[in-house]
């Protein structure tokens, strides 16, 4: 179908923009993280209590490639233990506000697919 959408296509300058934007936020979780840090700044622990499924690992992966990408920041709060703290950046914020009408645009898609298939 079609091509693969790599992190290392999100530095290509020769990608289109919506590609680029789309490989910052490509894999199962990061939209899903995006949404869940914009009420407000999260604990790891947090996070995975609001998401069913994902698991320690990919949550520190996905994290840190997020925080990489410049989407989120990491703020360690030196108390023991460690408290780590993640929140959107202005940057992150602002392509969460881009993924809403394109999140609306997916919904009334999936609606109008649950449509066609009563009819059939």
């Amino acid at each position: 179908m079609g091509m693969k959408v790599t992190r290392s296509r999100a530095q290509d300058p020769n990608v289109c923009g919506v590609t680029a934007a789309i490989a910052v936020i490509d894999g199962k979780w990061k939209s899903t993280l995006l949404w869940a840090l914009e009420s407000g700044p999260h604990r790891p622990g947090e996070l995975r209590r609001r998401l069913p499924g994902l698991t320690e690992k990919v949550l520190t992966q996905t994290l840190r490639e997020m925080e990489a990408d410049g989407l989120i920041h990491r703020e360690v709060h030196d108390v023991r233990p460690l408290k780590t703290v993640y929140s959107l950046t202005a940057f992150g914020r602002e392509l969460s506000e881009a993924l809403a009408p394109l999140s609306d645009w997916g919904h009334r898609r999936l609606e109008k697919l649950a449509e066609s298939q009563l009819v059939s």
